[in-house]
């Protein structure tokens, strides 16, 4: 007697849903430490996913150093914290040689690793630093690797940078070149918090122990999730509004606003349409959607455009800073869209 046979089911995963379920897991475990700041929490998990690096700005005391160390270890990656000051030397961040004594006696170079060697760097008021140990950065950010005499050494992959700055007190800094921030594919505002959250953040820190969090990922799978991320399709409409929005903050481009034209001194470069791009994809996936949208292109223009816009000695009079034009740019974008729209004609009565 023959008996049917089954085939056995095979589940199909959704690798858009298990990112975004993986998303959701690093805010919610970060959280158990990070009180509030879920917009930069959000922004960092999106750096780290997609290979980036990011800036935070943000009065001393409101979690940034404790943001970074927590991100490190949910994704149980290596973390390391380089505190920038003006003696800092390049070899401090990217290492040296040392002598040692070999297995025969006698004396043999090999490398002492510096800081950069480490899945998640926090590169703390990285603009104390004098302009050669930044620039040292430089090579690091964007090539994964370091150079020391004639041999180049590949740092370990993710290799995320966080790198904070203080807005209060800017005596004794060295401001980045506008060719280093360009490298960072965000800018975050560290916001202070709110009343509840200072409440929260009492409570929380009176016993003096550290809460413990849960690790949900490890290296490969933040590789993979950047991958995946970034294989979101992109609709035509969608990247020519990123593009249009770049070319807007050009101060000599036809379609630049009056406020570009008065304010800003040079636009974005091209790298800030890929960053807008890759970050209105994360924002698509945080919603549950498998394409991003004009309205993910405007939530991602702020914090990929804002460190991109040098402004001119007006706009420093005047008291004009980079979100206030961005604003004002999407303003105009929308205004010339809506203007460009066919009509739609009624149909004639019968």
């Amino acid at each position: 007697m023959a008996f049917p046979t089954t085939q056995p089911q095979v589940a199909v995963l959704n690798p858009f849903e298990h990112v975004r379920t993986l998303c959701t897991q690093i805010a919610e475990r970060v959280a158990t430490r990070v009180v509030g700041q879920e917009e930069t929490v959000q922004c960092v998990t999106a750096g780290l996913l997609l290979g980036g690096h990011v800036l935070m700005e943000g009065v001393p005391g409101v979690g940034k150093t404790l943001l970074a160390r927590t991100l490190a270890d949910v994704v149980h990656a290596k973390f390391s914290r380089v505190q920038f000051t003006p003696d800092l030397m390049p070899s401090d961040v990217v290492g040296t040689y040392v002598a040692q004594v070999g297995a025969d006696g006698r004396p043999v170079m090999s490398l002492q690793q510096g800081p950069l060697f480490a899945n998640v760097v926090l590169a703390d008021e990285i603009n104390r630093a004098s302009p050669k140990t930044q620039s040292a950065l430089l090579e690091a950010m964007q090539e994964r690797q370091v150079s020391l005499g004639n041999a180049t050494y590949p740092l370990p992959a993710p290799f995320f940078v966080i790198a904070t700055q203080n807005p209060i007190d800017n005596e004794g800094t060295y401001p980045l070149p506008e060719a280093q921030l360009d490298r960072f594919l965000m800018k975050l505002l560290v916001r202070f918090p709110t009343e509840d959250e200072m409440v929260d953040i009492v409570a929380r820190t009176a016993g003096g122990v550290e809460a413990a969090v849960q690790k949900v990922a490890d290296a490969e799978q933040v590789l993979a999730a950047g991958r995946t991320i970034r294989q979101m399709p992109v609709a035509d409409h969608v990247a020519r509004y990123a593009v249009r929005l770049v070319f807007a903050t050009h101060p000599d481009h036809p379609t630049a606003p009056a406020c570009n034209r008065r304010y800003v001194k040079a636009g974005a470069s091209p790298r800030a349409a890929q960053s807008v791009l890759a970050v209105a994809k994360f924002f698509a996936l945080l919603d549950g959607r498998m394409n991003a949208s004009i309205d993910d292109v405007k939530r991602a223009a702020y914090p990929c455009l804002r460190h991109r816009i040098l402004l001119n000695f007006d706009a420093l009079a005047d008291e004009a800073n980079s979100d206030t034009l961005i604003k004002q740019t999407l303003i105009e974008l929308d205004r010339k869209d809506d203007k460009a729209a066919p009509v739609q004609l009624k149909p004639a009565k019968k």
